[in-house]
C-alpha cells in the first residue's frame, strides 16, 4: 500500500541528507518503523507525524489529504445506514439538521 505520504517522506528525508536511522533516533523509534512508513505500510501516529513535521519542516499534506477522503468516504457509508429514530426527544432535536449539514458538507467536498 504505497501511499503519497510515503513517497513524500521518503523524498523528504533524502533531500536532508538523513539515515532512516536518524529518523528512527530523532522519532525514538526503530530503523523498520520508518521503513514502514516509507513503504506505506502504516500511517504515522498523530505525534510521529508532527515530529516528522519539525524534522522535514513540511506539513506532509498529502497525509491529510489521504486520510480527509477516506473519512468522508467513511461517513457518507455510515450516514446511509444511521438507524432512523423511534422518538425524538429535546436531546435529539437537532439531530436530522445536524445529520443534513454534515452530509451536504460531504457532498460539496466531494464534488
Amino acid at each position: 500500500m504505497t501511499t503519497q505520504f510515503a513517497h513524500d517522506l521518503r523524498v523528504a528525508r533524502r533531500k536532508a541528507g538523513l539515515l532512516q536511522s536518524d529518523v528512527a533516533h530523532l522519532l525514538t523509534a526503530s530503523r523498520t518503523v520508518v521503513s514502514d512508513l516509507e513503504h506505506g505500510r502504516y500511517r504515522p501516529t498523530l505525534e510521529q507525524t508532527v515530529m516528522l513535521s519539525l524534522i522535514f519542516g513540511r506539513s506532509f499534506e498529502s497525509l491529510f489529504d489521504e486520510l480527509m477522503r477516506e473519512c468522508r468516504g467513511h461517513l457518507n457509508k455510515q450516514l446511509k445506514t444511521l438507524p432512523e429514530l423511534e422518538d425524538q426527544t429535546g436531546r435529539t432535536f437537532n439531530r436530522s439538521d445536524s445529520l443534513s449539514r454534515l452530509q451536504s458538507f460531504l457532498t460539496k467536498e466531494q464534488g
